[in-house]
């Protein structure tokens, strides 16, 4: 029987995403004159970008809280933050944690990133999809039908 995992599709979009994440790190502190957005916009995008991180944190937690548990009893989870979206890890990293770390660095090349991380989420999600499908049928048609994939909406899917 085929069973859900931890990891998903997670590491495709980690193998694209992070040596470019890497390289826009490396780029904003060696050429900051270039690559970051000046020193006056420092302490507003600091402010902006630490809330943006505890949103990504938050978000990250209870969603593996969420989860973890999901995945041992091989259930579908469709409560908490997975009424907002259906992927709300990949939500939590590339809309919030990796533009706060772009705005907490003072940087607009490291929120690109997340730009390459939704391209190759979008490539390979169908994975994921396919599997639940099949392990779920009907119940995770019903759930995708109304939920997001991406994009956490409080008011399901129009």
């Amino acid at each position: 029987m085929e069973k859900l995992t931890f990891l998903g599709i997670g590491p495709k979009i980690a193998r694209i995403t992070i040596p470019y994440l890497v390289i826009a790190i490396v780029l904003t502190i060696l050429f900051p004159a270039i690559f970051t957005f000046g020193k006056n916009a420092q302490g507003p995008l600091l402010i902006a970008g630490i809330v943006l991180l505890a949103v990504a944190l938050a978000f990250y937690i209870v969603t593996l809280y969420l989860m973890v548990p999901g995945i041992r009893n091989n259930h579908l989870v469709t409560g908490g933050v997975y009424r907002l979206c259906r992927n709300p890890l990949y939500s939590a990293l590339l809309l919030f944690l990796i533009p706060g770390l772009g705005l907490v660095l003072n940087s607009w090349i490291i929120p690109t990133a997340s730009l390459l991380g939704c391209i190759a989420f979008r490539k390979f999600i169908h994975e994921e999809e396919e599997l639940l499908e099949r392990l779920f049928r009907d119940e995770y048609r019903m759930y995708r039908s109304k939920t997001s994939l991406f994009f956490p909406n409080p008011f399901g899917k129009k």
